[in-house]
Order: C-alpha cells, then structure tokens, then sequence
C-alpha cells in the first residue's frame, strides 16, 4: 500500500457510490492526505467479534486525537463486521489508516462470490433490515466517501471519514454561564501529574500529587500505581487499572489511597505517549472528583427527546437515551445509563441498584460522582422505612437529605443534598432503582421524577436482559469454578497442601485475602491453620493482625456471616501506628506506618465466615475478606459456600488419612528392630525399602540378635499381604523367633514351633516365607553359620574369586502345613567372602515380561567382590531400582554379612 490514501485512487475493481464526488488525484484538497499511521486487527467469524471490532476502532481513533468522528467509524464499523462475520461467515480484518484531514476504515472478508447490493444514486436501497443493505445505506449518509473493492481472494468495503474544518487553537467549547453556575473549587485546583512507565510503576510524581495525596515523591516513585488505587473492579466483567492504563486515552473516576489511610475520590485522564526511543508510558492528570470539570471531556450534545429524528424517521427510545451503540456487557450498560441520567437532569452524582432475586435488598451495582469504590456491591434494603418515601417501589424526590438524615443511606456523608429515585420494573416486577442527586436543595421536583422514570422504563428491559445474561455466564463460570475446585480437592490427601488449595482456590478469585481456621476436636480451640493475601507483602502483617484477635466462633449454621473483628482491629492499629509516628516524628511517615496503613486498608473491609462442617462436626472455618470499604457479592457467598462444603469433606479426609497413615508408619516401625548389636569380626549391613505411600504396613520384615553361647541369630521374612492381618503374623515371628531362639532350641525347633503358633491363627494366619539362621564368629577370622530356608529366596554366598553359589537348599513355607521336617545346613564364610540375603521383591521386579530372577542377582552380585558388606547392599539395591523405571510395587529388605579379610602389615 502506497503513502497516499488507497481511497484517493480509482479502485482497480469495484465500485464507489457516485453521490461522495470523484477520486481524482487531482482532486484538489487543502490538507494532507499522507498516511501517518496504521491499524489493523482480524476477528474471527464468531458474533462477540463485532464487539471487538466495535472497540478496537474507537481505542484506535481516541488515540489518534479522532474523537470528532469516533461515533460514525464505530457505527460503520460496526455494520461493516457484522455483514462479514455473520452473514458472510468469514474472519474479518479491520485496517484504520490516518492522515491529516481524515481517516480510512477498511473491512475484508475472504468470500468474494458474495457480491454486495451496489445501485446507483438514483435508486433506493432496500430496507434496511435487509441483509447487506443497512451497512450500505450508513456509509451513504454518514461516511465522506465509501466503495468496493475486490481482488482473487477478498472483498474490501471501505469507508472514509473527514475531520471537520477547526480554527487554529479551538477545539471545544462550553457556553458563557454567569459566575454563580461556575463549578465551586478550593482557592487553589490542584492538578496531580503523575507518570506510570511501562511496567506500571510510578516514575514521577509532582508536588500537587504531594498535596492531594500526602506520599512524598521518593517513597512513592518506582512502585506500582496499583498499591495505591483503589479501583472500582469487578473481577472477569469490567476494566481493571492494569487494562485503563494500556489504553490510549482514558477517563473516569477512581480512588487514590492516601498516606493517612483515607481513599481521596479522584477525577482521572490517562494520556499514553511514548518516548523518543520508542519506550511507552502513561501520563495521568488527576483532581479531586468533586472538581472533575477541569478534566471532564465535555458531552456531546443530547439526544432528542422526541421518538423521530430530524428526517422525521423514527428511533428507538432505548438508543436515544443510551446512544448507538449500546454497550455489550451490563457494567458498561449501567455505567453509561448513571452518566446519561446525570446528565439529563444536570446532577452532580447519579447510581443505579439491582435487585436480589428475592427483591428484599438493592445492590449498588454503577454509580457516578459518588467514591465507587466505596459503595460497589454494598446492599441497601428495598423498604426501609415506612410511606411512599421509604420504598425503593415507587417514585421518590427529596427536596432536602439534611432534614431526613438517613433516607437515602448510600448518600450519606456525600455531601448530597437532595434526590430523586425511580423504580426500575419489567412486567410490574421491582429489578433496580435509578437515581440522581445534587449538592443544592430543592433541585429535584415530581417533573424531575417523571422525566427520570421516563428514561428508567426505556432501559428497564434491556438492563434485565443484560443482568440475566451475567447471571447465567457467573453459574457456568461457577459450575466450571467447582468442578476443577472439586478435582484439585480430591487430588491430594496432605493435609497442608489441602489447606494451601483452599485458599488459594478463593484468592483473588472470590476474595481479597482468606484465612482458614481449624479445630482439632470438640474441646479445642479453633487455631489459626493458613493465611493468605492476594499481595504476598501483606501476609505477614495479615497474620499478625488476626494473630491478636480472638477467632471467629464455631457455629455450625450453613451459610456466610459477617464477622466485623478483622475490619475493627485494623482501624485500631492503623491509629495507633498514626498516633504513634506523630508523638516520635511529627514530619515524618517511618515505612513501619505505611505497611501499617497498607494492610488496614487491604483488610479493613467486609470480612465473612463460612463454617467447614464435615460428618456433623464443625471442623474449621474459612474466612473472607476484602479491602476497605469493599463489599461481598451474593454470587461469590453462595459460590464460596458451596466451595467450603467441598473443601471441609476434603480436609476432614486428609485428617483421617493423615491419622492411618501415622497409626501405620507407627505400627511399621514396630516390628523392625530398633538397632542391630555389633557382631565381632563380622560385618552386617541391613536396606528395608517399604513400597507404596507408606499408608499400608508390609509383610517384609528382618531381625538380627544375641543368643546365648556367643552366637546371634539373624531372619529375614516375607508375610504373604499387607495390611493388619499380615502385620499381626509379621510381629508374632519377629517376637517367637527371639523368644525360642533364647530359649536354646535349635533352628529347625524354633521354626516348627513358628509353624504351629502361626496355623493356631485360624484365618487371620498367614503363611511366611522364612530365612533363619545362626551366625558363630570363630577364632580363626571365619564365621561359622547355621541356616533353615523355609520358602524363601535362597541366600547367596560370594566368595573371593568371584564365584556366587546358594548358601543353602530350599524348604517348605510356613503356615501351610501342621507337620515339618525341616533341617539346618551349615556354611563357613572364610575371609572375604559375602552372604546376601533377600526378600522376593529383590528378585521378582520386573520390566514388562523381563524379571531379574535369582539368575539376575546373582549376576549383580558377582560384581561385588572385594566390597564392603554396606557397599554390596547399596550395589544390588541401585541395581535393582535401575533394573526398571516404575516404583517398585512390593516391600525390599537386604540383609549381608561379610567376613572381612585380616589386616597385612
């Protein structure tokens, strides 16, 4: 695309309505027609795509100083899309081009074949609910210049629009008022500059700011802007600062904390620039929002009030009150009806209620000229007095607040004097209040109360409708919200990591900050379990603060309440560090007050408990919270509600859980040996490997002790199971094996007598595979031993060339048959040489169809000459972990005894 406008050349193809004039080069203009900047963004073919573009036009053309022309472009725009992406069915792209006198707005979409309905300037075109027709006919009656343009693969609609002819220096102007109608400012308006760079950070901060705000420029420079906003936002459903602040141009109002705790309502216009190198940031000017004129763009001119345009064809009543086009999304469809009421009836401030569904309560959902951020969510009952005045159901003007304090509690300590509310109401049912108020007394009358339900039954429909729809998307999002809520719960039985899931499931999501109470059992105190805060600067000083303030109490009724103490103690430490840094530096604020101030206003808003209940018994509570002056939604409480239920059944089972697993890890370490004795001239090495979360007790099990005459007795066992059957036959061997052993009988006795004792279970019996022996030290360096291999893994004997053999013959198990004949055989270990006994879980781990086998170990084990008697059972044992990528699936004990060789001079 050239440097000059693609519109002031004949299109290779297409057409252009012959009413715009002609596109000759040498059409002689005054101003400059070169392109000095260019947007564009593609939708995809989804209806939301029209909102999008509807958008990015309007950020475009407010950036580029465009603001005579934005509401047609959106318009066109608007239209343009809509044929493409609806009707055409194909992604749209969206190019804005500027130059000095105007700008281009081009719509393609990729299904050439679909030819638009092009007449000459004679002929009407069709009506414009006909498809393709209506986006046509706008462009002929509100855009400078349009056409058509195609090419193999796309089709081009283009419109353009003229800036209108300004004087040098003249942009906008308000009317000549008298001095008394001049808005009232202090002797001095103070105009806060501040500038945010990229990274959202403050990087200048002026003396006004100083004034208005009480931070000093070096401790507030480099830190982010949002510590310091108190930002009217609703999670998922409007603008936060982070998104205002990458905008081109913004303004509106919000709040700014201040250093002495106070939120100062502010008047904002965000102007983003960027430096010589390209680097952007945003420059701020701010007032106090009570001088909001200084700053204000000033509206465009009203609407008629009259249902027919000046051509004499008629509008729709809802669009002359809100203007096309009208916001998507209820926020913004609230926000700019308090506006336009505001405006219609010259008030200083306007809001606007929703109803519960059970239309006892209004909720403040929009306000303007009121500090939002105070008031948003806050509830307000529907009939709170008695007479006409004192329901929310019908009309109602009051000519003076100060004689009736109280009548309307959201203006309270706003300085309005005077009001007048009107129902909102679809097929005679209450679904809102609409109101504007003034400073002045007696500015409202019954003609001002008409007027203004005029206007509130025009968007009556329309804000239902939008309500209904974020009710719906809040339930799907909610349903989806508990599902993953739910799975995340399940997935984990650590009591900790549950605790740590709760909160961080409810902050920021549904919270500010969150603390979670537990009560170990029905004569303990709940006890402050986890803290969390959506700024982790502020969890220490959370903590602390809930730290020094009794719990909540554990009252088992469903449902959220409201539990004042976070919020009253906050206050209180704020005041007191307040106090406290004027008596020590008068003209100072120490950094200990401003982390003081900080987490009061992070924590002095609405706090609610929600009860964990679990099996009938109050097992903890959760805790919400939000910042100063904030207020819970009733969607978020029931969806909260909902989440602790979910949330006290999962920690109440990591509980359980955690309780079977100590009772197991406790009863495991029962029936292991404590320590094994020193064996002379022996040396004795023992791995116990238990498989599984260590929740279950394995049936693997060693011994090594003294018996009379010198010698010691050594086992090693495997108990067919897991779990408390096994673990009862595990602990009677361990237990039998040392008591017959001392009593003097030998290893074929020791072991019938095992036998018996263990068949004398009924079916709790078990049977064992049992490796039993005798070991003798012998003055000669060897060591002489006595074994019994019941059904266990042969031991293997490693002698000094190299060569592995079995240590002894196999025998039958325990606990299967009454009468044994069981034998002992004897092995010396000579110097050097190793005996390596194991359990079935050393040579049954498998990879796929492969197995280690007694073959395997024996091949590890040949490999261990001259080692150790610890280093050959850390040898087999990496061997047999390496052996396969899984976790082994069963219990592994290692037991070897090495001779070692005598010491040459």
């Amino acid at each position: 695309m050239g440097l000059t406008l693609p519109g002031e050349q004949p299109p290779a193809s297409g057409a252009e309505h012959p009413d715009h004039g002609s596109l000759d080069p040498a059409d002689n203009r005054t101003r400059s027609s070169v392109i000095t900047a260019r947007a564009a963004h593609t939708f995809e073919p989804v209806g939301r795509s029209v909102a999008a573009a509807r958008a990015f036009v309007r950020d475009t053309l407010q950036g580029w100083g465009f603001g005579d022309v934005v509401d047609d472009a959106v318009v066109l725009t608007s239209e343009l899309v809509t044929n493409a992406v609806v009707h055409a069915g194909t992604a749209a792209e969206v190019v804005c081009l500027r130059s000095g006198d105007g700008v281009r707005v081009e719509v393609s979409d990729r299904y050439p074949e679909r030819e638009i309905p092009l007449q000459s300037g004679g002929v009407q075109m069709g009506s414009p609910d006909r498809e393709g027709g209506r986006g046509l006919q706008l462009c002929a009656a509100l855009a400078s210049r349009w056409g058509v343009e195609y090419s193999p693969a796309h089709k081009h609609v283009w419109f353009r629009l003229d800036l209108p002819e300004r004087q040098v220096g003249t942009r906008t102007a308000g009317p000549s008022v008298s001095t008394e109608l001049l808005p009232l400012a202090d002797e001095r308006v103070r105009v806060a500059v501040i500038q945010i760079d990229g990274e959202g950070a403050v990087s200048a901060w002026n003396d006004d700011a100083l004034e208005l705000f009480g931070h000093p420029s070096k401790q507030i420079i480099g830190k982010p802007l949002t510590d310091y906003a108190a930002w009217p936002h609703t999670p998922g459903t409007s603008t936060g600062i982070a998104e205002a602040l990458r905008l081109s141009r913004w303004e509106g109002s919000y709040g700014v904390r201040a250093a002495d705790g106070r939120v100062v309502p502010v008047y904002a216009s965000h102007l983003r620039v960027r430096d010589p190198r390209g680097k952007p940031s945003t420059v701020c000017l701010l007032v106090r929002d009570d001088e909001r004129a200084v700053l204000a763009t000033p509206q465009r001119g009203p609407a008629p009030e009259s249902g027919h345009r000046a051509d004499g064809q008629s509008t729709d009543p809802f669009e002359t009150f809100i203007g096309s086009p009208a916001p998507d999304d209820l926020d913004g469809l609230l926000q700019r009806t308090v506006e336009r009421s505001r405006d219609m009836l010259d008030g200083d401030a306007a809001f606007l209620l929703l109803a519960t569904d059970d239309e006892t309560e209004l909720e403040v959902r929009a306000t303007t000229g009121l500090p939002s951020a105070r008031q948003r969510f806050a509830r307000v009952p529907v009939d709170p007095g008695s007479g006409r005045r004192g329901t929310a159901r019908m009309p109602a003007v009051h000519e003076d607040l100060a004689a009736v304090p109280g009548a309307v509690s959201l203006l309270d300590g706003t300085g309005m004097r005077s009001v007048v509310t009107v129902p909102l109401k679809v097929e005679g049912r209450l679904t809102g209040s609409l109101g504007v108020a003034a400073e002045g007394a007696g500015r409202y009358s019954n003609e001002e109360a008409l007027r203004l339900q005029f206007a509130a039954d025009r968007i009556a429909l329309a804000v239902e409708s939008a309500r209904l729809g974020e009710l719906e998307r809040l339930r799907r999002g909610s349903l989806s919200f508990l599902v993953e809520a739910s799975d995340l719960l399940a997935g984990t039985l650590d009591r900790d990591q549950t605790l740590a899931l709760m909160a961080q499931m409810t902050v920021p999501t549904l919270a500010t900050w969150c603390a979670v109470y537990t009560i170990a059992d029905t004569a303990s105190d709940p006890y402050l379990s986890y803290v969390l805060h959506e700024d982790e600067e502020r969890i220490d000083g959370l903590k602390e603060l809930l730290g020094r303030i009794d719990p909540p109490e554990p009252v088992p009724t469903p449902g959220a309440r409201i539990w004042p103490a976070p919020a009253r103690a906050a206050h209180e430490a704020a005041l007191e560090a307040s106090v406290r840094s004027l008596d020590d530096e008068p003209h100072h604020l120490g950094s200990g007050l401003g982390s003081t101030l900080t987490t009061a206003a992070s924590v002095g808003g609405e706090a609610v408990v929600l009860p964990l209940v679990a099996r009938n018994r109050v097992i903890g509570m959760l805790v919400l919270g939000k910042p100063s002056e904030d207020h819970f939604r009733q969607e978020n409480l029931e969806l909260a509600e909902d989440l602790s239920r979910r949330a006290a059944l999962a920690l109440d089972n990591s509980r359980l859980y955690s309780e079977r697993m100590a009772i197991s890890q406790s009863l495991q370490r029962s029936l292991l040996p404590p320590d094994k004795p020193e064996v002379p001239g022996v040396e004795v090495e023992v791995i116990y490997r238990a498989a599984g979360e260590g929740n279950e007790v394995g049936g693997d099990f060693y011994d090594l002790f003294t018996i009379p005459d010198g010698a010691y007795g050594f086992a090693i066992g495997d108990v067919c199971g897991t779990g408390p059957e096994a673990a009862a036959v595990t602990g009677l061997a361990r237990h039998a094996l040392r008591l017959l052993a001392r009593e003097g009988y030998s290893g074929p006795a020791v072991l019938e007598r095992l036998n018996n004792a263990i068949l004398d279970e009924g079916e709790r019996s078990r049977f064992l595979t049992l490796l039993y022996g005798e070991l003798r030290p012998q003055e000669d360096g060897s060591a002489l031993l006595k074994v019994v291999c019941a059904g266990h893994p042969l031991p293997l004997r490693l002698r000094q060339d190299g060569s592995v053999e079995a240590a002894a013959e196999p025998q039958p198990l325990l606990g299967v048959m009454d009468d044994l004949e069981l034998y002992e055989q004897t092995v010396r270990l000579e110097p050097g040489d190793v005996l390596l006994c194991v359990t079935d879980g050393i040579t049954e781990r498998r990879e796929g169809s492969r197995m280690l086998g007694d073959d395997g170990l024996a091949e590890v084990l040949k490999g261990c000459t001259g080692l150790t008697a610890g280093a050959v059972a850390a040898r087999v044992m990496r061997a047999v972990e390496r052996f396969a990528a899984d976790s082994p699936s069963d219990d592994m004990a290692i037991l070897t005894m090495r001779v070692p060789e005598p010491q040459r001079n």
